[in-house]
């Protein structure tokens, strides 16, 4: 019997979560029930999975369990970008090994097919915009950042756009960036709204339980997960929990659960809309990944995400939304000083499970245990793509994706701590401080 020592918890104030259309939430499960498919967590790895299987085996009764409510946990949290480039950050040009690149940008990009095509099937309002993103410099490092990403993707022959000071205002409104270069695959969208979106559009041999915090594993011939007011008994158990994983008994000391933090403005008025100027939507990632993102958004919202924080249990902790708002706050008047009167609405948490060689997990995990975990940041596309083709690995399928998921050396180990916990937070401190202006 494996206990489930830590659970989801994140905080109340998730701005997309509010902002976005409420939905009912599914029942929680309750009695005992057994299924040949059970897919545990339910953001976009989970939905993709739970949603594939129910496509592959159709006479079969899919069981999707969340702790939470889907699209309140960390899923429904993260910039919203939806990105379609690879983007190596331990490679000279950030694209590195070619082949590997092109695998990589084939992922993504199928990632993103499968979202435009269920948001476009199931009518999903998400503010979905096929509008590409700007990868932003202030500091000398940040620009050579740009320059060394034009090359890597002059090498992957991709398209780009690089913009100067003098004409971001008129893309941005801010005239705070030196310099940019615009890629215009990426996707935007409002991601609790997807997922809540998703969810609610499931096949119907899909049994959504919500707010259903697994507290034990008995993993055998038959695998049963037991909650608070029952249990569930599965032939195949598939996790789709990313850190939460750890957890579960799997990859011990191989993911981080590194937090990021956002605030999201109250709407412009039309007068505030005329001041900022520039597109009405657009996304900003920083050159330095210690940087700050910025959107507009299409409801004429501005939001900062920046500042990191290590929770080895993957909660939240309030004390750290308490701490970063200030520095939201100091990265708005400095990229929007003719908004001196937009307050924040909402400021939130979320969790990204990353792993020190930037490697996610994909494939067997024990017997009759499959899991897709650690998206290391590219949880939108990555993980709507790998819970696909998860699903169809367990169907039989083999394809070139499929294999190169398979073969990849999946997350390495982490150091024992307490040096774990110091090395990441002075690595934090560090990377923060060292993003200077682009913070």
């Amino acid at each position: 019997m494996t206990k489930i020592t830590s659970l989801p918890a994140d905080d109340k104030t998730c701005g997309w979560y509010h902002l976005s259309k409420p939905r009912q939430p599914r029942p929680g499960h309750q009695g005992k029930s057994a299924a040949r498919w059970v897919v545990v967590g339910a953001g976009f790895t989970g939905l993709a999975a739970a949603r594939q299987l129910a496509l592959n085996f159709p006479n079969d009764e899919i069981i999707l369990v969340e702790a939470q409510e889907v699209g309140f946990g960390t899923s429904g949290r993260n910039a919203g970008f939806a990105i379609d480039l690879p983007h190596d950050i331990g490679a000279e040009d950030y694209i590195g090994d070619i082949d590997t690149a092109k695998i990589s940008l084939k992922l993504n990009l199928t990632g993103q097919s499968l979202l435009k095509d269920l948001v476009e099937r199931h009518d999903i309002d998400c503010q979905m915009k096929a509008c590409g993103k700007y990868q932003a410099a202030i500091e000398d490092r940040g620009i050579a950042v740009l320059e060394a990403y034009r090359r890597g993707l002059d090498k992957l022959g991709q398209a780009y756009e690089m913009i100067e000071a003098d004409e971001l205002p008129a893309h941005i409104g801010t005239h705070f960036y030196r310099k940019a270069l615009f890629t215009p695959g990426t996707v935007l969208i409002q991601p609790s709204a997807l997922v809540k979106g998703l969810a609610d559009s499931l096949p119907s041999n899909v049994s959504l339980y919500e707010n259903t915090p697994i507290t034990d594993v008995e993993y055998g011939e038959k695998i049963v997960l037991s909650h608070a007011f029952g249990s569930i008994t599965a032939d195949k158990l598939v996790l789709t929990t990313n850190a939460f994983g750890m957890s579960f008994g799997f990859l011990k000391g191989r993911m981080l659960p590194i937090f990021t933090y956002a605030s999201i403005t109250r709407p412009l008025d039309a007068e505030e809309q005329a001041r900022l100027g520039g597109k009405p939507f657009w996304g900003v990632i920083p050159a330095d990944p210690f940087g700050t993102t910025v959107r507009r958004t299409p409801d004429n919202r501005l939001l900062i995400r920046n500042s990191f924080s290590f929770n080895p249990d993957g909660r939240s902790n309030r004390k750290y939304l308490e701490r970063f708002v200030n520095r939201h706050r100091a990265s708005f008047d400095s990229r929007f000083p003719m908004l001196p009167g937009v307050d924040f609405e909402y400021t939130w948490g979320g969790a990204l499970a990353l792993s020190r060689n930037h490697m996610g997990y994909f494939g067997k995990l024990a017997e009759h245990v499959y899991g897709a975990l650690c998206c290391n940041g590219l949880g939108v596309t990555r993980g709507t793509v790998t819970g696909k083709l998860l699903a169809d690995w367990l169907a039989g399928e083999r394809n070139e994706l499929i294999d190169f998921l398979l073969n990849a050396p999946g997350p390495n180990l982490n150091p024992p701590e307490p040096l774990l916990s110091v090395g990441v937070n002075l690595n934090l401190k560090w990377g923060q401080y060292r993003a200077g202006k682009e913070s």
